[in-house]
């Protein structure tokens, strides 16, 4: 891990840990599209309920949210967040801290929510942590727009990757979240995921502790391209996967300024990805439960 750590810090030095690739020196207070150098922020972090139920379990997932963002999507609903940068600087030192007192807490897992501006730092807390006894599995919850030598070098070190897969239209990625080659770069990243932790493994108890966990949520008149979205992850992945579709979307942000997004989903809509996903064969997972709409449930 320690090789590995080092290699993420260089990356910093000419910063391409996304595939923004902005080419500034972090380490010297520079900072691109994330607006981040190379210190953590934090807004929270704790037991957390309200992920998917094989992270939650009895206990709560034990979530650490990140302030920023490497992408700018119109309508996040949690833009205070990801594009207010609100949060708390923290040293690794303390990051550290944080995830052992998480699992001194009882939660099933490290949850790490939109870590990938700042993986190098995690990466060294996450190696300190270990050194005292931090043994629950590593969750790295992203967006999808990852750099794949950064996603290879964690391999070993992260047990559960749960990217988001928003689209599969570099347009529509690029208007929406302005994520450039958004479908061309999560493909090859989603079949290292895979390649590195397999399907998603579930013990006994119902509890996660390996493997690959995908998000998507749909959007208003189609614009998240769900049933390409699907095609991929069984064709390309496995249609075991662990896909939860989400049902959640409502205009939030600024989406005021895309007409095309600005109401919530219709029942079929939802229901339409829902079909794409069982004739593609894929049966894992569930459909969140935030809708009075919802029409399925996968097991």
């Amino acid at each position: 891990m320690r090789y590995r750590g080092e290699a993420l810090w260089r990356i910093l030095d000419d910063c391409t840990l996304c595939p923004h690739a902005c080419h500034v020196n972090r380490r010297r207070g520079m900072y691109g599209v994330c607006r981040t150098t190379d210190t953590v922020l934090i807004s929270s972090a704790g037991p957390h309920y309200g992920e998917e139920e094989p992270l939650v379990g009895t206990s709560g997932s034990g979530t650490i949210f990140f302030s920023s963002c490497n992408l700018k999507c119109q309508f996040c609903q949690n833009f205070e967040i990801s594009q207010l940068r609100y949060g708390r600087r923290v040293s690794t030192e303390e990051l550290a801290r944080i995830m052992l007192h998480i699992q001194d807490l009882g939660c099933h897992n490290i949850n790490l929510v939109t870590p990938t501006h700042v993986i190098p730092p995690i990466v060294e807390a996450i190696a300190e942590a270990f050194r005292h006894g931090l043994s629950i599995p590593i969750v790295y919850n992203c967006g999808g727009y990852e750099s794949l030598e950064v996603i290879r070098l964690l391999e070993g070190i992260v047990d559960i990757y749960m990217p988001d897969v928003k689209y599969s239209d570099n347009e529509t990625a690029r208007r929406y979240s302005g994520a450039p080659g958004y479908w061309d770069h999560v493909q090859p990243v989603l079949k290292e995921m895979h390649r590195q932790v397999g399907d998603l493994e579930i013990d006994p108890t119902g509890v996660a502790r390996h493997g690959l966990l995908v998000r998507h949520l749909v959007l208003p008149e189609g614009r998240a391209g769900s049933e390409q979205v699907m095609q991929f992850i069984a064709r390309e992945l496995s249609k075991d996967t662990y896909v939860n579709i989400m049902d959640q979307y409502h205009p939030a942000y600024r989406i005021g300024r895309h007409p095309a997004l600005a109401r919530r989903i219709f029942p079929a809509e939802y229901a339409q990805a829902l079909k794409a996903a069982e004739h593609q064969g894929l049966h894992r997972g569930f459909a969140n439960a935030s809708s009075s709409f919802r029409h399925a449930h996968f097991v």
